[in-house]
């Protein structure tokens, strides 16, 4: 058991020191492109899709999120925030640490959507986690027209490449950064 004690200890250390914010403005550039190429890719898989761009009063995109397990599992990934109409809001990492049998790692691109502006508010106040029943929907052709809203959010994945296959997202931890204001 302290051994297990031990791997969550590191896992939480090394998730700990990652930053929601690009530090390195050709990072921040790799992201935008990441972010706009996973938003082509979501709306190509799902035309449907496009009505959650256009209602939602925002929504945050993660174009490359990894998810791995050898007993204990965790995932990261870094995205980009958004308003309605496309306004870029900051930027978001998500974190998440879980426990039990697993093994496996893959690759996902995640979009969350928020309903009304309080919801986008709450996400953007600080740490947001997304409660434990939480749960995403695959994408595929026609899926967003049968999903809806639950607590204020739409939550969206589409896999990108691993072994491992689970929509659960629930317990994923979020930080947010607004973005930098530009100087006069």
């Amino acid at each position: 058991m302290r051994m297990h004690h031990c791997i969550c200890l590191l896992a939480a250390t090394f998730l700990a020191g990652c930053s929601a914010s690009p530090r390195q403005p050709g990072q921040r550039e790799t992201l935008m492109l990441d972010v706009q190429m996973a938003i082509a890719d979501f709306k190509r898989a799902d035309p449907t899709l496009q009505s959650y761009f256009d209602r939602s009063a925002g929504y945050a995109v993660l174009p490359k999120v990894f998810k791995g397990a050898f007993l204990v599992g965790g995932a990261y990934g870094r995205g980009m925030v958004f308003e309605k109409g496309g306004r870029f809001l900051g930027y978001c990492d998500m974190k998440q640490a879980t426990l039990g049998f697993s093994f496996g790692g893959e690759y996902f691109r995640e979009v969350i959507f928020f309903r009304y502006p309080q919801d986008l508010r709450i996400f953007t106040e600080g740490n947001f986690t997304l409660s434990a029943q939480a749960t995403a929907t695959a994408v595929s052709i026609g899926a967003a027209a049968k999903a809806d809203y639950q607590d204020g959010m739409a939550v969206f994945v589409l896999a990108d490449t691993g072994l491992m296959v689970d929509v659960s997202i629930g317990g994923q931890r979020f930080e947010f950064e607004p973005a930098p204001r530009l100087m006069n």
